[in-house]
């Protein structure tokens, strides 16, 4: 050893000797490089394994809020229109939700989520961005139950857009169409016409789309014809609709509740008791006792 590291004469001896054990030492290492590679082999299936998982993981929930996005934009486009529809009212309008559905079969009532907190009152219009819908018949503090205009017992007055023929429109218990009630043979009204509210009876204000004429049915036997009309509201998928506070319900732009207080609280609105005159009542006695004294002389 001393030898070899003091005189450089056994450097080509050491360097054939190395060559010749290059090939033991591969076989040496051989092990330790297979368990590394299996090892980091296996360990890449498993980091695979574990990120697919993590992915699908991501994709479900990015789904999810895809999904939840498109309900929002639909929710979007329909609070759109609503609102685009109460801008082109004149009244005052409260925006209600739909929270029930009444389950009997032969009615056809909704609840909505406003009620007598919010000045919700009895007969009240409500459309939906396309047209009427119907009116509240039931209010409760914080809710309010909407008769629709397809109830069987359920009529308004309306009149054709076209020309203005006045008619009474009917519901039949079925939301997809109504029925006009006394139109006879010889009225001026076809298919495809409009149908809006005429203001009558100071319940539903004037002008708003109430249905299209969709068949027209005369019967010689019969004195009117059969006229049905499908709703423009869409009753069974409208979820946001208005209420209208308007002059012809007798409310306006004043919450009903506090027209009312207002009128139990102002003294001159009642009337006050008049009082009878002592003196008109003495006088009213004398004038026959005079007569009678005159007749005597």
């Amino acid at each position: 050893m001393v030898v070899d590291a003091r005189v450089a004469a056994l450097q080509p001896l050491r360097s054939h000797l190395s060559l010749l054990l290059t090939p033991v030492y591969y076989m040496a290492d051989l092990p330790v490089r297979a368990w590394d590679t299996g090892y980091q082999l296996v360990a890449s299936r498993l980091d695979l394994l574990a990120e697919n998982e993590r992915l699908r993981a991501e994709a479900l929930l990015t789904k999810r809020k895809l999904q939840k996005l498109a309900t929002l934009t639909e929710q979007n486009v329909r609070l759109r229109e609503l609102l685009n529809s109460s801008s082109l009212v004149d009244e005052r309008v409260l925006v209600s939700e739909l929270v029930g559905v009444d389950p009997n079969p032969f009615t056809q009532r909704i609840l909505i989520n406003k009620g007598e907190r919010d000045g919700v009152f009895l007969g009240q219009p409500v459309l939906d961005a396309t047209g009427l819908m119907g009116q509240v018949v039931e209010v409760m503090p914080y809710t309010a139950r909407v008769l629709l205009i397809t109830d069987a017992t359920h009529s308004l007055p309306v009149q054709v857009n076209r020309n203005g023929l006045r008619a009474i429109a009917s519901g039949t218990g079925n939301n997809e169409w109504l029925e006009l009630r006394f139109i006879g043979d010889t009225a001026d009204i076809r298919e495809g016409d409009i149908l809006v509210s005429s203001g009558l009876g100071q319940r539903f204000p004037a002008g708003y789309p109430v249905g299209r004429v969709i068949s027209v049915s005369q019967d010689p036997a019969q004195p009117f014809a059969d006229v049905r009309v499908a709703p423009t509201a869409q009753l069974n998928r409208s979820r946001y609709m208005l209420l209208v506070f308007s002059a012809e319900s007798g409310y306006g732009e004043v919450v009903p509740a506090l027209e009312l207080g207002e009128v139990e609280a102002d003294p001159v609105a009642a009337p006050q008791p008049v009082e009878p005159d002592p003196s008109a009542s003495q006088a009213q006695p004398d004038a026959p006792a005079a007569e009678e004294s005159s007749d005597a002389q």
